[in-house]
C-alpha cells in the first residue's frame, strides 16, 4: 500500500512535473517572443534614432538657412529705409528747388516790370528830345530872324544846351541801366533753365528711387513669405520630433516593462528550478527509501 501511494505521489508529481515543463516551454516561448518584439523595438528605436538625428542635422540646416535669410532681411530694410531717407531728402531738396524757381520767376517778373517801366522813361526822354530839338531849331530861325534878341537867345541857348546835355547824359545812363538789366535779364533766364534742368533731373532720380523702392519692397514682401514657409515648415518638423521623441519614451517604458517582467520571469524560473530540484530531491529520497 505504501509502495501504491508512493507510485501515486510519483504519477502525480510526474503529471505536475509535465504540467510545469509545459508552463516552462510556454513561458519560454512567450520570453522568446517578447525577446524578438524587444529586438524588434529596438531595431525600431535605432531607426527612429537615426532619422532624429536626419532630421536634427536638417533642423541645423534649416536654422542657418533661417539666419541668413533673416540677416539678409535686415539688410534689405536698413537698405529700405536708407532709399527712405534719400528719398525725403530728396524730396526737400525738389521743394528747394521748386521755391528756388518761383523766387525767380517772381524776380523775373519783377524785373520785367522795372525794364518796363524802363522802357517807357526812355520814350518820354526820346519824346522830350525830340521836342528840345524843334525847340532848338525854331530858335535858331528865331536867331536869324531876330539879330536885335541875340544876347538874350545865346542865354537860352547855352541854358537849352546844358539841358540837353544832362538830358542827353540821363538817356545814356537809362540804355546802360537797360542793357544792365537786359544783361540780368539773360542771366536770370539761364538760372531758370538750369534750375529747370536740375528739377527734371531731381524728378528723375525720385523716379528711378521710386522704383527701387517698390522692387526692395516686393523682395522683402517675398522673403517675409518665404519665411512663414520655412517657419511653418521648421513647426511642422519640431512636432514630427516631439511625436517621435514620445514613441521614443513609449517604446522605452514598454522595454522597461518587458524586462521587469523578465527579470519577474527569471524569479518565477529560479523558484521553479528550486521546486524541480526538490522534487528531485524528495523523488531520489523516496526511491531510497523504496529501495
Amino acid at each position: 500500500s505504501i509502495i501504491r501511494r508512493q507510485r501515486q505521489e510519483l504519477k502525480l508529481l510526474i503529471a505536475e512535473l509535465k504540467d510545469r515543463d509545459k508552463e516552462l516551454n510556454d513561458m519560454v516561448a512567450v520570453h522568446e517572443r517578447h525577446i524578438q518584439a524587444w529586438e524588434d523595438d529596438r531595431q525600431k528605436i535605432l531607426t527612429l534614432a537615426e532619422r532624429c538625428s536626419l532630421l536634427t542635422s536638417e533642423l541645423n540646416e534649416r536654422n542657418a538657412i533661417i539666419k541668413s535669410l533673416t540677416k539678409k532681411l535686415k539688410l534689405l530694410e536698413s537698405q529700405h529705409n536708407d532709399s527712405k531717407i534719400t528719398l525725403e531728402n530728396t524730396q526737400q531738396k525738389f521743394k528747394e528747388l521748386t521755391q528756388r524757381v518761383s523766387d525767380s520767376s517772381v524776380h523775373c517778373q519783377a524785373l520785367e516790370e522795372k525794364n518796363q517801366s524802363l522802357h517807357c522813361s526812355i520814350l518820354e526822354l526820346s519824346a522830350k528830345t525830340g521836342q528840345l530839338q524843334a525847340r532848338e531849331q525854331e530858335l535858331l530861325t528865331m536867331l536869324q530872324l531876330k539879330d536885335k534878341a541875340l544876347i538874350e537867345t545865346t542865354d537860352q541857348i547855352t541854358e537849352v544846351t546844358s539841358k540837353f546835355k544832362t538830358l542827353e547824359g540821363a538817356l545814356r545812363a537809362a540804355k546802360l541801366e537797360e542793357f544792365s538789366r537786359n544783361r540780368e535779364h539773360q542771366d536770370i533766364k539761364l538760372t531758370l533753365n538750369d534750375v529747370v534742368f536740375q528739377v527734371n533731373k531731381m524728378k528723375d532720380v525720385l523716379s528711378e528711387k521710386m522704383k527701387e523702392s517698390s522692387k526692395h519692397q516686393e523682395e522683402i514682401s517675398h522673403l517675409k513669405q518665404e519665411n512663414g514657409c520655412l517657419r511653418s515648415e521648421l513647426i511642422l518638423a519640431v512636432e514630427e520630433a516631439q511625436r517621435k521623441d514620445q514613441l521614443y519614451q513609449f517604446a522605452k517604458s514598454k522595454q522597461v516593462r518587458i524586462e521587469k517582467e523578465l527579470s519577474n520571469l527569471r524569479q518565477v524560473c529560479v523558484k521553479q528550478q528550486r521546486d524541480l530540484h526538490f522534487l528531485h530531491v524528495n523523488l531520489d529520497s523516496s526511491q531510497d527509501s523504496r529501495q
